[in-house]
């Protein structure tokens, strides 16, 4: 004769993943930040922001949202809390300035990518690595065109779900949803080496700022060309992977270079 179930011990066993599923959701996600870009939808909003909530994740940033639909989305079911305290940003720049790693989201499709490109479930793992040490920003785009060329080049590297190339674009909650369940289904992974502290976006961004200033007073930059290069400067800036100290340093010769350069050109 079968025997009766005794509440939630049994229940841990008919699901062995629910007790794993609810030891992760009580780890500590503070330091991940998801950040959406030019959304227009407030039921994508909604259902974004009630996403982050089903899987322990509250800091939520947007980067000029379209207004009317971010104030419909306020009532979202399940998440009018989380989104009453979202941060909302005039650039991206803003929104990651105190992250150490800005991972972007992208279904690829025919555009020309300047960045390493790691499948969800590969990015996952690292993402996972870092947020214990330092503040993560995940970034999803607009649903029309996704993040642009200016947005991905503050990321560090892009994630994919895969999904089938004929069929490439998702949703954007269901993106957010998928992105937040791989992140938190395996558990944590063990640090390795520790290692100095990753410089923040912030100061990388200091360092690509002050670096364009000194290459267009030197005249290697001109104008009609600034915006392109100062993309590729900052991605170029960001593959150093600079650790605090290091950035501290690079921060003091280049103002220094300024400074001295200012002066002898009269600035």
């Amino acid at each position: 004769m079968a025997q009766k179930s005794h509440g939630r011990a049994d229940a841990g066993r008919c699901h062995p993943w629910g007790r794993k599923m609810t030891l992760l959701m009580t780890t500590d996600l503070d330091h991940l930040r998801v950040v959406l870009v030019r959304v227009r939808n407030p039921l994508n909003i909604g259902a974004a922001a009630r996403a982050m909530s089903n899987f322990g994740v509250s800091r939520l940033r947007v980067v000029n949202p379209y207004q009317v639909a971010f104030h419909e989305a306020r009532s979202a079911v399940g998440a009018a809390e989380l989104l009453a305290k979202a941060e909302q940003y005039k650039s991206v720049a803003e929104a990651v300035a105190d992250c150490a790693l800005v991972v972007g989201t992208t279904a690829v499709g025919h555009r020309e990518l300047q960045h390493p490109l790691r499948r969800l479930e590969n990015g996952a793992r690292i993402i996972r690595r870092q947020l214990p040490l330092a503040p993560v920003a995940l970034l999803f785009g607009s649903e029309k065109v996704g993040l642009s060329k200016q947005d991905l080049s503050h990321c560090h590297w892009l994630m994919r779900i895969p999904t089938r190339e004929e069929h490439a674009s998702m949703n954007l909650a269901q993106a957010v949803a998928i992105c937040l369940y791989e992140l938190v289904r395996q558990g944590k992974i063990p640090l390795g080496k520790k290692v100095g502290a990753r410089a923040t976006v912030g100061d990388v961004e200091r360092i690509t700022q002050i670096l364009l200033h000194t290459l267009g007073a030197s005249g290697y930059v001109q104008p009609r060309s600034a915006a392109a290069t100062e993309e590729k400067l900052r991605r170029m800036v960001r593959r150093l992977n600079l650790d605090a100290r290091d950035a501290e340093v690079w921060l003091g010769m280049l103002r220094q270079v300024a400074w001295k350069l200012g002066k002898e050109i009269g600035e």
